[in-house]
């Protein structure tokens, strides 16, 4: 009986962290070499940020960031259109018994950070967090 490939809190286990890891600095190495031959990813820079991969190796989600944020949307469908090419590529670099199928999401955790950072810098919440850092620290326990 196999291992299972996730942990009890249902993060993935250490291994698909490592092959999510491997496959990502396959993708950036492919994309920064400039491989690719579309005309939407010419002089596109793009982040890949997070490799997600699926318990039985066989897909994998690549979160990726157009830097400078233009064209998100033509950027992502370039390398959705081109996945066939990035597999045979990666399968040079990462030797696996089979290649996942790649699919090509924007990341949005970017714009998130960026979402919650600004509510934090509301006023109405700076005020809350400065009542709250200065209350002593036997009220903040309770």
């Amino acid at each position: 009986m196999s291992k299972s490939q996730h942990t009890g809190a249902g993060t993935p286990s250490l291994r698909l962290l490592r092959v999510g890891e491997n496959v990502r600095h396959a993708i950036s190495m492919i994309l920064a070499r400039g491989d690719v031959q579309d005309p939407d990813l010419e002089r596109a820079s793009v982040t890949v940020s997070e490799v997600r991969v699926s318990p039985d190796l066989r897909n994998a989600t690549i979160f990726v960031m157009p830097l400078g944020g233009d064209k998100k949307g033509v950027i992502t469908k370039a390398l959705n259109k081109n996945t066939a090419f990035i597999r045979g590529e990666m399968s040079k670099v990462v030797h696996m018994k089979y290649m996942p199928k790649l699919t090509f999401k924007l990341d949005e955790s970017f714009d998130e950070a960026s979402h919650i950072d600004t509510l934090l810098k509301t006023p109405k919440v700076a005020q809350d967090l400065m009542i709250n850092s200065t209350e002593p620290d036997d009220q903040q326990e309770q």
